[in-house]
């Protein structure tokens, strides 16, 4: 069957000069050929995302015309302005990919709003609002490595797109021959007869100015004299975030010359992830260089942002995205109350593999902390429901572990260029005072317990890589754990029952212990792994790493 899958494709006219010879150099090779065309990528709800090259295995631009037929069958069911947004970002064939997914939409009699320049995952979703769009579709792989590239499919609301309409986007696209079963039109004939439009200025002014009217302490960092490092990863954040931060009055930004501009190859961080040190390594090369008081990164498509923040004694320290999360949040909550402009019954959202300590922080101003599950989806979930009930001025700030933060209902997912803006003022105000963002989390711990949240993943490659994953969830739930490190599990949390925890099914496992330390597992959505993540509390952060090491350890044989 995948042989003369193959063999069809080698047949083809493939139009991608890069397909047909790379399908001709694995002709004698089985293995190859099998792991390519065997299977075809599954549109989620996180959309695609995978390798690129040729095979219904690999993201291509056959792939993502297959794709988006599937988007554009859903889109003619569902009435409205029929039309879809588009954005990609600083990948490899990003804007093949966009051009192409424009096709099959025009040629399907569909609307299309595309960017005229790569842009991030919030203008993405702030375009498809902004324009009343059907749907968006973002031409993206995140913080993967370059060999990736990935489409992201969003709803009418700017959220991604939910499991239901997923679920008959995958029916359709599975009814579609992958060669011949989209419709397509040229890009320029599309443009020709009118339904391709470029996004207009007009919606980017709105995008920044709805981005800049949720600073806390406007005007305060003309004056703060704060001094930037700033890396965009070879990503889409250049253009938004310098924009952003130039309009508050930040201007001492030193860009990272050798991430400053787009490059899908990621040279000099194959990982091009924000969470990770060597992403930052050479923007903390510079920041020691120039003295700055705070090293920022936004991953490829800035819906992530990390930072390094100067110590007293000069040295740069990694602050982790449930730290981020806890700082982001106390600030916005003293600012906002201190301004007079905390909203009644304020809301704040975050994922359930988040840090406890931001429910400690929320209950000290009075928020309500509500849980979801991962994906930031869920938090745009939680935005629609306020706004439904006439009460979306509520919402004052989302935010997952994994480095993606939103404060404001403009968009359904989180936004690194309203993260790097906050992170800019809270820092200029902390500078401001005499104190600093380091000063600040010493304090939170100091009041609140001395809290360590850790991530650990166990990788699970390859065709069999999915079966492995799903074989150790059922083995946890079928012969539970009954201690860890010798930590007897008072009371076991399972996701894939919503009649006992009140939200939608999740293949998540929560672990609570007797001394009050977490332990949770749950794969990877999006890559092979099984995450485990764990909450420890002690008397100084020696004492919680020390814990988090025995846990971790205990896990190995369990998910090896």
């Amino acid at each position: 069957m995948y042989l003369d899958e193959y063999k069809r494709w080698v047949e083809a006219d493939l139009q991608d000069c890069d397909l047909k010879p790379e399908l001709l150099s694995i002709a004698d090779n089985d293995d190859e050929i099998k792991e390519r065309f065997a299977v075809a990528l599954k549109f989620g709800t996180a959309g695609l995302r995978g390798t690129l090259g040729a095979g219904t295995n690999r993201m291509n631009i056959w792939v993502v015309r297959q794709a988006t037929q599937g988007v554009a069958d859903w889109v003619l069911t569902q009435g409205g302005t029929q039309t879809v947004a588009i954005s990609y970002d600083s990948r490899l064939k990003g804007w093949n990919f966009a051009r192409d997914a424009a096709g099959v939409l025009a040629a399907n009699g569909i609307n299309v709003r595309i960017y005229d320049e790569l842009m991030p995952v919030p203008a993405l979703s702030f375009a498809t609002r902004y324009y009343n769009c059907n749907a968006g579709i973002m031409i993206t792989a995140s913080h993967n490595p370059a060999k990736y590239n990935g489409f992201k499919a969003y709803g009418p609301d700017g959220c991604q797109m939910t499991d239901d309409a997923a679920a008959v986007v995958y029916d359709s696209i599975q009814k579609t021959d992958v060669l011949n079963g989209a419709k397509y039109m040229s890009f320029a004939e599309g443009v020709e007869k009118g339904l391709i439009k470029f996004v207009g200025p007009d919606c980017l002014k709105a995008f920044y100015e709805a981005i800049e009217a949720r600073q806390v302490r406007p005007g305060l960092c003309r004056t703060a004299g704060l001094k930037l490092v700033y890396s965009p990863l070879n990503g889409t954040g250049l253009v938004p975030v310098t924009h952003v931060l130039n309009d508050m009055g930040i201007t001492d930004i030193t860009i990272v010359p050798e991430q400053e501009y787009p490059n899908g190859y990621f040279t000099t961080c194959p990982y091009p992830n924000p969470e990770i040190f060597e992403a930052l390594q050479k923007g903390l090369e510079l920041a020691k260089e120039v003295g700055a008081d705070l090293m920022l990164a936004t991953d490829p498509d800035a819906d992530r942002v990390g930072i390094a923040m100067k110590c007293p004694d000069g040295s740069y320290e990694l602050v982790s995205g449930n730290e981020m999360g806890v700082l982001l949040l106390d600030y916005i909550c003293a600012g906002r109350i201190e301004k007079g402009t905390m909203p009644k019954n304020p809301v704040a959202v975050m994922s359930i593999v988040s840090t406890p300590l931001a429910d400690k922080v929320a209950e000290h101003y009075g928020v309500e902390l509500r849980h979801t599950l991962t994906g930031f989806k869920w938090i745009g979930d939680q935005i629609a429901q306020l706004e439904a009930a006439g009460e979306v001025d509520r919402f004052i700030f989302g935010f997952e572990e994994s480095y993606g933060y939103l404060a404001g209902p403009y968009v359904r997912d989180k936004d690194a260029v309203i993260g790097s803006m906050l992170i800019c003022e809270m820092a200029a105000y902390y500078r401001s005072i005499g104190s600093s963002i380091k000063q600040r989390l010493e304090e939170i711990y100091a009041e609140y317990g001395r809290y360590l949240n850790k991530v650990d993943s166990f990788e699970f490659p390859g065709l069999s890589g999915m079966d492995k994953m799903a074989s150790i969830m059922e083995g946890l739930r079928t012969n539970p754990p009954a201690e860890f490190a010798g930590k007897a599990v008072s009371k076991v949390i399972d996701y894939l029952k919503p009649e006992e925890t009140g939200l939608p099914k999740a293949n998540v496992l929560i672990y609570e212990l007797e001394d009050g330390a977490k332990v949770i597992v749950r794969p990877s959505g999006t890559e092979p792994k099984v995450k485990t993540y764990f909450t420890t509390l002690g008397k100084d952060l020696a004492e919680a790493q020390a814990e988090k090491d025995a846990l971790a350890e205990a896990c190995k044989p369990i998910l090896s």
